[in-house]
């Protein structure tokens, strides 16, 4: 009998878990970008300049599922004097909701040497729920444990609009995302504030480390993201350990701000 009742009392909080519904979404402020804002970098291995990559949102907001929404690109492409050594043409896209912050579409292009992969992730927030598609063939769905989960490039938007004024070195925000098959809590690390000179400037900038996961055990921590000390919050820097040495990405061009860059010396 009492095996019978717990049996019943899982089943029923999988059912619940499954069918609930977000009927109000929330609202979230954000003043550190908008529509037409457009960042450019260089991407450096060791003295070489490797490729340049490109964060750009949309000059105007896409409609998706009747709302206004950012429709974020983030795009890295090898030098042609890099490509003999390793080609890459990759892209990220994401929707991000304007007035809640999450996102509603998240597609993956990779185009690297001779790997080839497209992913895309459709997220059904109202009921919390990811459907996903890999080369373009209907993979699976996956439920959601946390309301309003990120991608990784909604994730890095939304850490944009945090208040990181008053944080100190050790302090730990948390942000949810999805990535591949799996929900993460994605901790994102203040590591300190340090002035930082690059092509587009000399900028005040403090220091995110985010803790990303990828399977259950495995982290990768030598990521370290450079955001100006503002309410901009445009990043500057991003430092990233690989297998064999070490980027750089430095910012060398911006257009399209929210306001002033008041971090810049």
């Amino acid at each position: 009998m009492k095996l019978f009742l717990l049996i019943a009392v899982i089943c029923q909080i999988i059912y619940s878990d499954s069918t609930r519904v977000i009927k109000n979404f929330r609202t979230h402020t954000n003043n550190a970008f908008t529509f037409g804002e457009r960042l450019s970098f260089e991407v450096n291995y060791g003295f070489i300049t490797a490729a340049e990559a490109f964060m750009t949102v949309s000059s105007s907001p896409f409609i998706y599922n009747g709302r206004e929404t950012y429709e974020i690109n983030f795009e890295v492409n090898s030098r042609p004097g890099f490509d003999p050594i390793y080609k890459v043409r990759d892209n990220y896209k994401t929707f991000i909701d304007v007035q809640g912050f999450f996102p509603w579409r998240f597609e993956q292009h990779i185009r690297e040497k001779n790997f080839t992969r497209d992913f895309e992730a459709t997220f059904i927030q109202e009921s919390l729920k990811v459907y996903t598609k890999v080369n373009y063939v209907e993979d699976k769905v996956y439920h959601s444990p946390y309301e309003y989960v990120q991608d990784l490039i909604s994730a890095f938007y939304y850490a944009r609009t945090l208040d990181w004024r008053n944080k100190k070195a050790g302090d730990v925000v948390t942000v949810n995302y999805f990535y591949k098959d799996s929900f993460y809590p994605l901790e994102i690390r203040f590591e300190g504030r340090e002035d930082v000179s690059v092509e587009a400037g000399d900028f005040r900038t403090f220091i995110l480390r985010p803790m990303l996961r990828e399977g259950f055990t495995s982290k990768t921590s030598d990521i370290y993201v450079y955001l100006t000390d503002d309410e901009r919050k445009i990043p500057v820097k991003v430092k990233m350990k690989i297998v064999i040495g070490s980027l750089v990405a430095e910012l060398t061009d911006y257009s399209g701000l929210n306001g002033p860059l008041d971090a810049k010396k």
